[in-house]
């Protein structure tokens, strides 16, 4: 099926990361985007050893080491600030690091730059109207007024996908958590060399994500969905940190620029049906999102875009390879889907309490395991 002509909905790790996959494999790639300047926010992102080997898969783990900085272990701290483990992380390729923290703008710029060079055709500041599968191809019109004729569409935007909500309408929706995340770019300190995870009702954790750089995340309970005005959302973020470590909540008084704050009310969803229709398919967060306890939300959305290249390649028909993309995918993103929302749900006193250390290092297990 290397002669398939597809469309890609969303620019962004998903998207571009299967834009990359199916290049490799021969296929036409065409990736419509609905923000014109293609921008992503500037905090950080960490991804463990399984996304290392996915890049490597993509032939881009250099230029991605390149942009971020490796690291090999995770930290636990108590809420006071005393540290209860080092967890090693399991390295998957000899010679490179465990984990890598980057920043998503570095990163959206290496996967950007290849989806372009590897030839797929990037439309930005445009959307799908409609989207009409007569079974043989697939018919779609955008919203600049084109239209254009697919052998296969992949929905790849995002949590909100309207691609889901136009092939699944009854499916399940994307459900706020009671928690949210904050994000903010610190200078590293000098002698960061893990992902510091601190525990408690305010989750806080230390990312390395350049030589000078690491972010901080905070998780805290946020009942009712509070939404916060972007003037004073600095403030907010340090009001936050009042009852953390001594060390935390020096570091917080650096927390000055509101428009450096990145806040985010925490949502999951994971489709249990079918994850296509006829010539149509979901990919990453339009079909499994997930809160980022487990660090592993982007890393599943980059496997399944090797994965479902793979099985288009092999495939007699787009059904047949839709259906084991599915296939292989389905227990992978439902078991860090699910034990997120856990470790989410026991920091909120919804369910028991989970053992970060514990959680940590049976995620590296099921992540080692080849996709």
């Amino acid at each position: 099926m290397q002669s398939l002509k597809i469309l890609v909905i969303g620019g962004g790790i998903g998207g571009l990361t299967a834009a990359i996959a199916l290049r490799q494999k021969g296929f036409s790639v065409e990736v419509i985007e609905r923000d014109p300047d293609w921008s992503v926010y500037g905090v950080g992102i960490i991804q463990q050893a399984n996304v290392l080997r996915a890049m490597k898969t993509l032939d881009l783990l250099d230029a991605y080491l390149d942009a971020g900085v490796g690291f090999d272990a995770v930290e636990i701290f108590r809420p006071d600030g005393v540290k209860v483990a080092r967890v090693p992380a399991p390295r998957l390729l000899e010679g490179y690091p465990a984990n890598v923290g980057i920043g998503r703008p570095a990163l959206h710029k290496v996967i950007g730059d290849r989806t372009i060079a590897l030839g797929a055709e990037v439309r930005l500041g445009i959307t799908a109207e409609t989207i009409v599968d007569d079974g043989e191809q697939v018919a779609v019109t955008f919203s600049d007024g084109s239209s254009g004729i697919y052998d296969l569409v992949i929905g790849a935007d995002g949590v909100y996908s309207q691609t889901r909500t136009t092939l699944f309408p009854d499916a399940e929706r994307p459900a706020f958590t009671g928690q949210a995340v904050w994000r903010y770019n610190f200078p590293r300190f000098p002698a960061l060399d893990a992902l510091q995870v601190y525990n408690g009702p305010t989750g806080v954790g230390f990312v390395p994500i350049s030589e000078a750089l690491m972010y901080m995340y905070v998780t805290t309970p946020e009942p009712g969905n509070p939404r916060y005005p972007r003037e004073g959302l600095a403030a907010a973020m340090r009001g936050k940190l009042a009852a953390c470590a001594p060390a935390i909540r020096a570091l917080a008084e650096q927390i000055t620029d509101d428009d450096g704050v990145v806040y985010r009310p925490l949502e999951g969803m994971l489709v249990e049906g079918p994850w296509h229709r006829g010539r149509v398919v979901l990919l990453g967060d339009a079909v499994h999102a997930t809160t980022p306890h487990l660090g592993q939300g982007a890393g599943m959305a980059i496997e399944d875009s090797i994965v479902l290249a793979e099985e288009l390649a092999l495939g007699d028909s787009v059904e047949q390879a839709f259906a084991a993309y599915r296939a292989r995918r389905f227990d992978r993103c439902a078991y860090i889907v699910r034990q997120s929302l856990a470790i989410c749900h026991g920091q909120l006193g919804k369910g028991p309490q989970i053992d970060n250390a514990k959680a940590t290092a049976e995620m590296f297990a099921v992540t080692a395991k080849p996709i």
